[in-house]
């Protein structure tokens, strides 16, 4: 059974995962720019509102309304252009890195010593090979690229706020340091759980791969009807783990 070690967040692991977005550079790149773009389309529909409500319609201007009404549909048909085209990219960027790896596992699993395999559950080398390669997906696709995006947005859009109105923005970074104390409780809680099904997958993984092969020999000493409960309670125990 796998245990919680280390820390919540390991650089050092993280660098060595993204060995693998080296080959596909130019989709990172691209991804970057969409994001940055993205990060200041954000401030531009808020301006928009801002200046049609004082410009047009609290001075009853519908005709400058009704053209401001087609620059906003413009920024948001805009905006979810680049979103779409930054989401296939960051798909195909994760896709492609965690292809390589998963090859490259796969390789590494080959080579391991018969006795490896003795004393290692299939089910936990199943997990190792396909859930957790779509975690690491999940890290290139949906983590890494959607944190830096959420971190400019986050820049640009205090920017402003300071340019408005500094003594404002400063009251509002009051709860800051409450939400990093919450979220290295949460950091912390999320990595046992996650942990916590990790391990209930490879036991599910592992049960059903011997058993599966085994099957003859279940149905040779009719055992099924306690398999069976077996099963039941160890997919129980998966769901729990995921709730």
């Amino acid at each position: 059974m796998s245990q919680v070690t280390g820390q919540a967040f390991n650089y050092s692991l993280l660098k060595r995962v993204l060995v693998y977005i080296r080959p596909y550079r130019t989709v990172f790149i691209w991804a970057m720019v969409l994001t940055v773009l993205l990060a200041l389309i954000s401030l531009v529909r808020p301006i928009l509102i801002g200046y049609t409500l004082d410009n047009y319609i609290f001075k009853n201007d519908y005709s400058g309304l009704v053209n401001m009404t087609f620059v906003m549909l413009f920024s948001l048909v805009l905006q979810t252009f680049l979103q779409y085209t930054q989401l296939m990219l960051t798909n195909k960027l994760g896709q492609s890195a965690v292809r390589d790896l998963r090859i490259n596992v796969f390789k590494h699993i080959t080579k391991l010593k018969l006795r490896y395999f003795d004393r290692t559950p299939i089910g936990q080398l199943i997990t190792r090979t396909v859930s957790d390669m779509e975690t690491i997906s999940d890290i290139f696709s949906e983590g890494l690229i959607a944190i830096i995006g959420d971190l400019l947005m986050v820049v640009v859009i205090f920017s402003w706020m300071m340019y408005k109105d500094w003594e404002l923005s400063l009251v509002i970074l009051l709860p800051i340091p409450f939400l990093i104390l919450a979220t290295s409780i949460f950091q912390r809680a999320i990595k046992v759980a996650f942990q916590q099904v990790r391990t209930e997958v490879s036991n599910l993984n592992t049960y059903l791969q011997e058993h599966i092969t085994g099957i003859s020999i279940i149905q040779y000493f009719a055992r099924e009807s306690q398999e069976y409960r077996k099963f039941k309670k160890i997919n129980a125990r998966y769901r729990d783990a995921n709730i």
